[in-house]
């Protein structure tokens, strides 16, 4: 990735990735999660399969090498997703959502070293404990996950374990493929699992409207298309543990976003976490191991 991407990608990935919880929940209001989620791989399907026969990207060249693409498209699309959008569903706030997702630095930061190598620096720990503290400032500032249902709750910690082994997963097996073959086959893994579970537990019924138009056009777009094309190459470029602490403004910037869509103001303990947080990723960035 050319270094004017490099440096550009955290911030572009971080207002992507961030909006989406918002917007999602938006998408929740007129189709169940499976069907939403289903709905919107095939969507992602259809504009990426034109654009594969005409440029013809190589495809991975060894069954490992598929299996490795299928394996994080699996723990990404169907498993972190598919359970953080019925997290949503079954009431587990914005807020509770987040703040579960965001042990995900830590998980990384502890499995790295045995998993792919990577040791992370005192330094690089003490912003992982600021981050953390940020993050849980603006969740705490929010609304908190003491009133949220067990089964919501079960269903974001397994997602969060989700996210963490697909990123783990990409930094020690993923090779440099065409982002066009990556996706394609990670979106058919995630279409494969979620469309025959929305058939076998939903009604597939979609409330279709101007809004909910926008809705899929942005989660298939900003979220499917450009956000995980640029974390996977974030992944590939820089150290594992760094590109998982930005996962630490993600509960800050969504609270931003859902301010304006979804009416949830963020009062000022928030914005002192995300003061916090950013200053845990800036840590983290720069630490050396």
């Amino acid at each position: 990735m050319p270094r004017p991407l490099i440096l550009a990608a955290p911030v572009v990935f971080l207002i992507l990735w961030s909006a989406g919880f918002a917007i999602a929940k938006l998408g929740l209001e007129h189709a169940q999660p499976l069907t939403l989620l289903a709905l919107r791989y095939i969507c992602v399907l259809v504009l990426l399969a034109p654009l594969a026969l005409i440029l013809r990207p190589p495809l991975p060249s060894t069954a490992r090498a598929w299996a490795d693409v299928a394996i994080v498209g699996f723990l990404i699309q169907v498993v972190y997703f598919g359970l953080c959008y019925v997290a949503f569903k079954s009431g587990v706030s914005a807020g509770g959502v987040a703040i579960i997702v965001c042990l995900q630095p830590i998980l990384v930061a502890l499995a790295a070293p045995a998993f792919v190598g990577e040791r992370v620096s005192p330094r690089g720990w003490i912003g992982l404990g600021l981050g953390l503290a940020g993050a849980a400032l603006v969740i705490l500032g929010r609304s908190g996950i003491a009133a949220e249902n067990a089964f919501g709750i079960a269903c974001t910690v397994l997602a969060l374990l989700g996210i963490t082994g697909g990123t783990l997963w990409e930094k020690r097996f993923g090779v440099t493929h065409h982002p066009v073959t990556s996706n394609l086959i990670q979106y058919a893994v995630g279409a494969a699992f979620c469309l025959p579970a929305a058939w076998a537990t939903e009604s597939m019924a979609i409330s279709w409207n101007v809004e909910f138009a926008v809705v899929l056009g942005y989660l298939v777009i900003g979220n499917s298309l450009l956000a995980m094309t640029l974390l996977l190459a974030m992944i590939r470029a820089g150290q594992v543990a760094r590109v998982s602490a930005l996962f630490y403004l993600v509960p800050a910037l969504s609270a931003l976003f859902a301010w304006p869509l979804l009416g949830e103001v963020m009062p000022p303990l928030g914005w002192a976490g995300l003061a916090l947080a950013g200053l845990g990723v800036a840590m983290v960035s720069r630490a050396k191991a």
